[in-house]
């Protein structure tokens, strides 16, 4: 088993491909938009909605060669005057295997009869209700089926659960009801504190609170729950489709949700979002990565050592260990630990590491470098019956940043891009770049921010020359795919 694993990290570790690098290993003989079990892929494969490509473009767009940049149509117009562009892989996969949405949808009371089906129901072009301006980049990985499902369904899976508490962000200055009728009835005025909103007075409940002791929970803190528990319905819809669908691969998930003057950015993955502002960087998400999440993966394999199919071990050390150095003392760290001691090498540290590798080349179980995202229920150690799912969290981290209490101007935006564009741009040089280029168009020109989007691409992607893509400083540029929003965050002001 260790020599399979060995050959399986080689190509990884060996660098075959310098200017990106694989989430992981394609799986043998996987097709691309659907699977080889014969079942029909839950949604075929084409890019986002928004772009309205035609067959031909479609084709053009997945040419790896020239590797051109699909923006918006010049008549085009997605909501807040939103920037996109998108560029094709330089060859990894066959592919674009990145997906992205753009919606404004409506929170609204809905029947129970809605309740039970509205996942599958569309807007049917009504704008009555709280609006809720939806962003999203999903980078797939071996396999473009789960990041396009998730493109089709998760913001519609998040405004139903908005829409069952519609009546509670009605009314943003009163808590949350810690208890909630079976049929989800408003707060009642008449119930104090700590009472079940069920209709049914239980015996001297109204007279003398039971619960002395309650945590105030803001409207806000329920948004954010309403997100984090939309990501997990999503990963199980994806694992439970599966049983009659083609879903291929997995995804990062990264999203931005506008509502109530409030802007919430869930991300679960290596993509990242940032917010520039006055020229300032407000980071807008953290990376999942084996090393960024070291101790919890290390913690599971600690729990859980039957996870690890008696092929590896949750400990780290700085290299692998030879079988000559038994006895000895090495440097290690566990889940405990954030530095390192010293341990006597015993026969179980000879197995292979649960992470292995450095910074991108980092693999949990020597296949896959994000420990975040949707789908990869398939997923295996590579030759084996190891699953890697259980190690690998669809739970995004949220964090909310509050647009109302701030004044923007036309050059403030959010920008969310997939790990293709940050892997050869910093957060500096992104934000430098996308100013530098605002500066220099008319605040009213209609696409001042798809050009942004389109030349902050280009930047990462660089020029074609005898070496491969490169930038300017001739450094290897982006050989990944490439998705990039630029969202002026006075949108809503643009748009009036």
């Amino acid at each position: 088993m260790i020599s399979k694993v060995k050959n399986a990290m080689s190509s990884f570790v060996g660098g075959m491909i310098p200017h990106g690098h694989h989430h992981h290993q394609q799986q043998h003989g996987a097709a691309q938009n659907g699977g080889t079990d014969g079942l029909p892929p839950r949604f075929p494969y084409t890019r986002p909605e928004f772009l309205d490509l035609t067959q031909e473009l479609l084709q053009y767009s997945t040419e790896h060669a020239s590797r051109p940049v699909i923006t918006l149509k010049r008549d085009s117009r997605l909501p807040w005057r939103t920037g996109y562009a998108e560029v094709i892989n330089a060859g990894k996969s066959m592919l674009n295997e990145d997906q992205a949405s753009c919606d404004l949808l409506y929170i609204r009371k809905i029947s129970s009869k809605q309740q039970r089906c509205s996942m599958l129901l569309e807007d049917g072009g009504e704008s009555s209700g709280i609006p809720i301006h939806f962003w999203g980049v999903f980078d797939g990985h071996a396999g473009s089926g789960a990041a396009l499902m998730a493109s089709k369904l998760l913001h519609r899976i998040i405004r139903d659960r908005l829409c069952d508490v519609a009546h509670l962000l009605e009314n943003q200055n009163n808590s949350p009801p810690i208890c909630l009728a079976k049929n989800g009835n408003p707060f009642q005025a008449e119930a104090k504190k700590g009472a079940c909103l069920d209709g049914e007075e239980q015996d001297g409940l109204l007279d003398e609170p039971r619960f002395h002791m309650e945590k105030d929970i803001s409207v806000e803190s329920l948004v954010m729950g309403i997100i984090e528990t939309a990501f997990i319905q999503m990963d199980d819809l994806i694992e439970k489709e599966k049983e009659s669908y083609s879903i291929s691969g997995g995804c990062c998930a990264l999203i931005a949700i506008h509502l109530l003057g409030k802007l919430y950015v869930a991300n679960a993955g290596d993509s990242r979002a940032i917010i520039v502002r006055n020229n300032e960087v407000i980071p807008m998400s953290n990376e999942f990565t084996p090393e960024s999440e070291r101790q919890r993966l290390q913690y599971l394999g600690f729990l859980k050592p039957e996870l690890l199919g008696n092929e590896f071990t949750h400990i780290e050390f700085p290299r692998r260990i030879q079988h000559s150095e038994l006895g000895k003392k090495m440097l290690f760290r566990d889940h405990t630990m954030t530095g390192w001691a010293y341990k006597t090498i015993v026969e179980d540290d000879l197995k292979f590491p649960l992470i292995y590798g450095e910074g991108k080349k980092a693999r949990v179980m020597a296949t896959i470098g994000v420990t975040r995202g949707l789908g990869d229920h398939d997923l295996k150690v590579y030759n084996s019956n190891i699953y890697i799912k259980p190690f690998l969290s669809c739970c995004p981290e949220v964090k909310v940043y509050n647009i109302s209490e701030q004044k923007h101007g036309c050059d403030d935006v959010l920008i969310m891009g997939s790990d293709g564009l940050w892997d050869v741009t910093a957060d500096r040089d992104v934000a430098d770049a996308v100013s530098t280029f605002l500066s220099g168009r008319e605040p009213n020109d209609p696409l001042r921010y798809t050009l942004a989007a389109q030349d902050l691409l280009m930047r990462s992607r660089g020029v074609l020359k005898e070496r491969g893509w490169r930038l300017p400083n001739e450094r290897l540029g982006s050989g990944d795919d490439i998705t990039v929003f630029v969202i002026p965050l006075a949108g809503g002001e643009l748009e009036t």
